[in-house]
């Protein structure tokens, strides 16, 4: 089967590619990239992509699909309608589900469940400790032979850093990346948004912004330590920016990712105590926003990635101190970066498909992925950067409907999304 994308501007950083060209799909992979109308398209379906961008797939680094053990609020199958919806050909769920992803099984469980689906991949992350309780290394090994690309005990921060550094260096051993939600528990626990003025007049306790970069320079010195690498979830503080900005320009193997929500919101968003407010790590300060924007702008930060959390209704119906931490972001997540940072000037097209794309294929080591060279496997993001739309949460396709951006304008969306080759989403 042949597929013709045409009239669209393709983006490709890893290979150079920045222009109006034509591309074309058969069996699955890239075939080639063509002047427009040098291919016919007489033998093939042809997608009109004008007014388009054309980009290589773009990759989540960080979702929670919560299969097995939690369903009801989402599944592998309703959280990758998702993520084609909003774009993603490719999704990476942590491991904090139930039981946890700690072993081989659950890690082909999870893939076999992506691809009856037949919408996005799925490239589970297991666990560092098993039953992520920050004791016993998992089996790494057996995982990553399974098809995990990564491991980390996101959630629940390994606070033992004797622990950390086995780890490191275990992971090490196999290539895997380690992604740490930093936290030390001794300064949040019990706070429920950032510490500061604003948590005060709310009479809401804090977390204060130094239990997050505690962990990111502990990480630092191990990963420096053991030559590991070591990645930095959902960063949210100034100081863990700065922390990460130093250790690159000292040759530390450390990437970061940054969620929408952090460089979009600040935590006067709290005020009116909506609990699709609450997420950890918490909104942050003005002065952080836009630590997390520089970041993104000058390549301290790899990664744009949405930190899908999916939480039922009555869950997020309790008070803001007991309501679960987390939102939904996988048909949010473009449309927000699209307005908030490259209409805002903030960054470039270029820029922004090394952030959902090229980089994360790279930081994970996802052969094939992150490119639209010939040869690549045929994973496709297009996208209308110009279209102005209104997000419903009550037409989103995930099972939940935890989202702080309910009715918000945004100027961006995409416009289809293929995945091996397989248009899996057409919003025309």
């Amino acid at each position: 089967m042949k597929l013709l994308i045409s009239n669209g501007h393709l983006i490709d950083p890893a290979a150079g590619e920045n222009s109006g060209r034509d591309l074309l799909i058969e069996d699955g992979k890239v075939a080639g990239i063509f002047k427009p109308g040098e291919i016919k398209g007489d033998d093939c379906e042809v997608f009109d992509a004008s007014g388009c961008i054309v980009a290589p797939g773009f990759i989540d680094m960080h979702v929670h699909l919560r299969e097995p053990g939690q369903e009801h609020k989402e599944t592998i199958a309703s959280g990758c309608a998702a993520a084609v919806a909003g774009g993603w050909t490719s999704v990476c769920p942590m491991p904090n589900t139930n039981p946890v992803n700690d072993n081989a099984a659950i890690t082909r469980y999870m893939i076999e469940q992506a691809e009856r689906a037949g919408l996005a991949n799925v490239f589970p992350i297991g666990a560092i400790t098993k039953s992520s309780d920050g004791g016993e290394l998992a089996e790494m090994g057996e995982m990553k032979a399974a098809g995990a690309v990564a491991v980390s005990d996101d959630g629940r921060p390994v606070p033992n850093a004797g622990i950390m550094r086995r780890a490191m260096q275990y992971a090490a051993d196999f290539d895997l990346p380690v992604i740490d939600h930093c936290e030390d528990k001794s300064l949040s626990n019990g706070g429920v948004m950032h510490e500061g003025k604003i948590s005060l007049l709310l009479g809401l306790k804090g977390m204060p912004s130094l239990a997050e970069e505690i962990d990111v320079v502990r990480d630092i010195l191990l990963a420096s330590d053991t030559g590991a690498h070591i990645h930095i979830a959902h960063i949210s503080t100034a100081g863990a920016v700065d922390a990460v900005r130093r250790a690159k320009s000292e040759g530390v193997r450390i990437t970061c990712e940054a969620a929408p929500h952090h460089f979009t919101l600040t935590d006067a968003a709290v005020e009116g105590y909506d609990t699709n407010t609450k997420m950890a790590p918490p909104l942050r300060s003005q002065l952080d926003r836009d630590a997390i924007r520089t970041g993104l702008a000058d390549g301290t930060i790899d990664a744009i990635a949405t930190d899908h959390a999916p939480h039922h209704a009555d869950e997020k119906s309790l008070e803001y101190d007991r309501a679960p931490f987390g939102i939904i972001g996988l048909e949010t997540a473009i449309g927000l970066a699209l307005t908030e940072l490259v209409h805002a000037g903030i960054i470039d097209l270029v820029r922004f498909v090394e952030l959902c794309s090229t980089n994360p294929a790279r930081i994970l080591s996802l052969d094939g992925r992150g490119t639209l060279k010939a040869g690549s496997i045929a994973d496709v993001t297009i996208l209308d950067p110009d279209n102005v739309w209104t997000y419903n949460v009550a037409e989103s396709l995930s099972r939940s409907r935890n989202s702080p951006f309910d009715g918000r304008e945004l100027r961006g969306r995409v416009r289809a999304t293929i995945v091996k080759g397989k248009i899996v989403y057409d919003r025309t």
